[in-house]
């Protein structure tokens, strides 16, 4: 067997593992409000394209994103994004887009729920050795509740 290619299925392997792992911490960071892991996640500038749900794409600088998402999802006295059906696509040995299931629940009391149904595509770069979240393109299949009270 040829030792480099083994070497090189094995560092893909561990680098799928890597990047599935920083896309749930994506979601996890948002529903328990760590916005400092949440900010370490992304590189700075990030590009964020969330314009299917009214944000047009644009690149921010991390903090600013970072303000942004902290300051509109705090609102909810509750958040649940799951992540699943994660498919990894690799550009090189430093690029790759993460395509994952979105499936995120906002809960205010005395309100109707308002859950987002769709998909995310996470570019992420390679910067020092770890995974970064550069671009965001979030792709909203239908919405339910009461957006309009958000």
């Amino acid at each position: 067997m040829d030792v480099e290619a083994l070497e090189r299925r094995v560092q893909q392997l561990e680098d799928r593992e890597a990047i599935v792992a920083a896309v749930v911490e994506y979601a996890r960071a948002i529903d328990r409000a760590d916005w400092q892991a949440y900010g370490d996640l992304h590189t700075d500038p990030v590009h964020i394209d969330f314009s299917e749900a009214g944000l047009p794409p644009a690149d921010f600088p991390r903090e600013q994103f970072v303000g942004f998402a902290a300051q509109n999802l705090e609102t909810w006295d509750a958040r649940q994004h799951l992540s699943t059906n994660h498919q990894v696509r690799f550009d090189g040995d430093d690029r790759a887009v993460c395509a994952s299931y979105l499936y995120a629940q906002h809960y205010r009391k005395g309100e109707p729920v308002y859950l987002m149904r769709g998909w995310y595509d996470h570019h992420l770069v390679r910067v020092e050795g770890t995974w970064r979240i550069s671009r965001v393109v979030q792709h909203i299949s239908w919405l339910e509740g009461a957006p309009e009270t958000r």
